[in-house]
């Protein structure tokens, strides 16, 4: 079986007063989320250390937004693999459609971040997608299948044990569209099929796959009904504890 994942990335949203408050409220009602179901949360890299003392035994895992493409060295302003373990993430989130758009951060440059943090034995969500040029196009399953062997062809079936797809269609994030179940499920599909035939259908069944694009407790039970949607890369309601839990318990 595989795993389900709801995962909220926090984006550049609260202080670290508001952060610890909010891993608080997520961790008071973690339990009421079936043990099948895992969460995760992604603060901004100020209080990812004091979020994680928040989250110390409770189910809820500790990822941070990114990480550098580099061990170490002189590059001001980045943070390391080595740096994450160290505050106590267990997983960081790489390829997030706004690093790709406003930073410009590249394929070549996911390949050197996700062996990085194999290594380093942090997991890692790969987000993918498609923008609403290509989507109109008709290009979105070959966009979505372009980034998605750009990164992982260097990687082998094992290192897949270590990463979760998370699939956001980038028109869909922050602007209250949201794909329908069907356009979500098609595009899950086809990623399942990518990954089936580079690491065979053994492999490809066992990966979890999330959906990112405006998920929220009145969709998410639709989102999480379809075969080859494992959970949610979640991020506006992931910044309200209720929101994010009532979307865990959609499955």
């Amino acid at each position: 079986m595989r795993k389900k994942i709801v995962a909220g990335n926090w984006k550049m949203n609260t202080t670290r007063p508001d952060g610890i408050e909010l891993a608080k409220a997520v961790v008071a009602r973690a339990a009421e989320v079936p043990a099948g179901v895992g969460l995760i949360i992604a603060p901004p890299f100020t209080h990812l250390c004091c979020c994680g003392k928040a989250l110390e035994g409770s189910k809820v895992e500790l990822s941070a937004q990114n990480c550098a493409d580099h061990a170490k060295g002189a590059y001001t302003g980045e943070v390391s693999v080595d740096m994450l373990k160290a505050v106590g993430c267990q997983w960081t989130i790489l390829g997030h459609s706004e690093r790709r758009q406003y930073y410009g951060e590249t394929d070549e440059k996911l390949v050197e971040k996700v062996k990085l943090a194999l290594a380093a034995e942090l997991g890692v969500i790969l987000c993918v997608g498609e923008n609403l040029d290509e989507r109109k196009a008709g290009k979105h399953l070959q966009i979505v299948e372009d980034q998605t062997k750009a990164v992982l062809a260097n990687f082998s079936a094992e290192d897949m044990k270590k990463i979760v797809i998370a699939y956001e269609p980038v028109w869909a994030i922050g602007t209250g569209k949201t794909a329908t179940a069907q356009q979500a499920e098609e595009i899950h599909a086809y990623i399942r099929k990518v990954l089936a035939d580079k690491f065979g259908a053994a492999v490809a069944e066992d990966v979890t796959i999330l959906y990112g694009g405006s998920c929220k407790p009145s969709n998410a039970k639709e989102l999480f009904a379809q075969k080859d949607i494992d959970g949610g890369l979640i991020g506006g309601a992931a910044l309200k504890a209720d929101d994010f839990i009532q979307i865990a318990l959609s499955f």
